[in-house]
C-alpha cells in the first residue's frame, strides 16, 4: 500500500458554542475590518440569527447578502462578487446550507481574479494536470478568507471545491483552488433548530453518502476510512435522534461533527463513485435538492456495485450496526425510517429522462471512478433503472 494525503488549509473548527460569539472571536483575531455576511434568505428574514452575528461584529460589517439560490447559480456569485468588491471587504462570514457556503467560495476566486461577469467564469475551470487530475487553471490566489457556519450537513464547508451551476447549460461545475476552503467553520447545534427537517435530515444522507462512498472506492486509505467509519456511527445515531426530538442538540452536534468526518474521504484524495455523480445532473437539470439525490440513487448504487465491492461493504454494514446485513439494503431502510424519497418516481423522474442522466452523468467527475467499472450510459441506466 502507498499513498499520500494533503491536509487542507483550513485553520480551524470550533464546535458547540454560540455562532455570533464564535465569528466575532475569529472576527477580531483575524484583524477584519469589513466583513460581508452571505446568509440564507430564510434565516435572514424568517429569524434574528443573522441581526445577532451582525450585531456581534458591530461596525466591522460591512452588508448581507441572501440571494443565493439552490444550486449556486453564476449569476448569483458575481452579484455578491460586485456586492462585495464595493464594500472592500476583508473577510466573508457565511450562515447557511452548501449553496450559500460554495457561493462565497467563488467569490473568493471571482475578487481575486476580477470576474465581472457570468461567462468570465469560464476562465476559473479546472484544468487537467501532467498526471491527469483536474488542477485549477493559472489564476491569482484567493486572498480574502471566508468563516462559515454551516445550517445543514452536506459539509461542503469542509472542501476546497466550489459547486457553481452554469445557467446557460444548466451543468453543475466544480471549481477548484486549495485557498477557497474556509479558514473556520463554526458548527454550533442551535442555528441549525431552524433548518426545515427533510433538508436537515436529507443533508445528513448526503454526509452519509460522503462516507458509504469513500469506504467503498477501490481508492479507500485507512486514513480516510477512520474517519468515515466514526462518522457513519454518529450520523446514525444522531439522525433519528433529530428526527424524534428536534430539540436534541446533542444529537445535531453529533450529526454536525459526523458530516465534518464525513469528509475525510474526499479532502484527502478519495474519489467519490456514482450515487454523486449522477446526483450532480439531477441536480442541476432537474432541481432535486441534493441531500434527496442521495436518498434515491447511494441504495441503487450500492447494489450495483456489490458485485466489485462486497468486502468493502460490509465494513459500511458493521458501522451501521448491522454486521449480518446487505450495506445496500441497510441503508434503504435507513433512509426509509428518517421519511426520505427512496426512488426516482417520488421525485417526478420517469424512464424518459434516463438517456440523458445517462450521458451526462458519463461527464461528471466521479462516474468514471465508481468501483465498479462504468464504461457507458447504459451502465448508469442500469443504475437508474434499480433506482426508479
Amino acid at each position: 500500500m502507498s499513498g499520500r494525503v494533503v491536509f487542507s488549509q483550513m485553520d480551524e473548527v470550533i464546535f458547540g458554542k454560540p455562532a455570533a460569539e464564535a465569528v466575532a472571536a475569529l472576527a477580531r483575531r483575524a484583524g477584519a475590518k469589513r466583513v460581508l455576511l452571505m446568509a440564507s434568505g430564510t434565516l435572514n428574514r424568517q429569524t434574528d440569527e443573522i441581526e445577532r452575528i451582525r450585531a456581534a461584529l458591530d461596525d466591522t460589517c460591512a452588508g448581507i447578502f441572501d440571494g443565493v439560490p439552490a444550486h449556486t447559480p453564476r449569476g448569483a456569485v458575481v452579484e455578491a462578487t460586485a456586492m462585495a468588491r464595493d464594500a472592500k471587504i476583508d473577510l466573508i462570514v457565511t450562515i447557511g446550507g452548501g449553496s450559500v457556503t460554495d457561493a462565497a467560495k467563488a467569490v473568493q476566486l471571482c475578487l481575486a481574479n476580477d470576474i465581472r461577469s457570468a461567462e468570465a467564469l469560464d476562465a476559473l475551470r479546472p484544468a487537467k494536470g501532467p498526471d491527469g487530475a483536474l488542477v485549477p487553471p493559472p489564476c491569482s490566489a484567493p486572498t480574502v478568507r471566508q468563516i462559515a457556519v454551516p445550517t445543514t450537513l452536506s459539509a461542503g464547508e469542509f472542501s476546497a471545491i466550489s459547486g457553481v451551476t452554469d445557467e446557460r447549460t444548466r451543468v453543475k461545475e466544480l471549481f477548484r483552488h486549495p485557498r477557497i476552503i474556509p479558514g473556520a467553520v463554526v458548527l454550533d447545534p442551535a442555528i441549525t433548530v431552524h433548518t426545515p427537517e427533510w433538508l436537515f435530515l436529507s443533508t445528513g444522507i448526503r454526509a452519509v453518502d460522503h462516507c458509504v462512498e469513500g469506504i467503498c472506492s477501490q481508492e479507500a486509505h485507512p486514513y480516510a476510512d477512520a474517519q468515515a467509519l466514526r462518522s457513519l456511527g454518529l450520523l446514525v445515531n444522531g439522525l433519528p435522534r433529530v428526527k424524534a426530538d428536534p430539540s436534541d442538540l446533542q444529537g445535531r452536534l453529533d450529526c454536525q461533527i459526523g458530516a465534518w468526518l464525513s469528509m475525510g474521504p474526499l479532502a484527502t484524495g478519495v474519489p467519490m463513485g456514482a450515487s454523486h455523480g449522477i446526483g450532480y445532473i439531477l441536480g442541476a437539470a432537474f432541481d432535486i435538492p441534493h441531500g434527496h439525490t442521495s436518498c434515491i440513487m447511494l441504495p441503487a448504487v450500492m447494489r450495483w456495485n456489490k458485485p466489485a465491492n462486497a468486502d468493502r461493504q460490509a465494513m459500511v454494514a458493521a458501522a451501521m450496526g448491522e454486521p449480518e446485513q446487505d450495506a445496500g439494503e441497510r441503508l434503504d431502510a435507513f433512509i426509509g425510517g428518517l421519511g426520505m424519497p427512496r426512488s426516482l418516481s417520488a421525485v417526478h423522474i420517469g424512464r424518459e429522462h434516463f438517456d440523458r442522466i445517462a450521458e451526462e452523468s458519463m461527464r461528471t467527475p466521479w462516474v468514471p471512478r465508481n468501483p465498479r467499472r462504468i464504461d457507458a450510459p447504459r451502465q448508469v441506466r442500469e443504475i437508474l433503472e434499480l433506482a426508479a
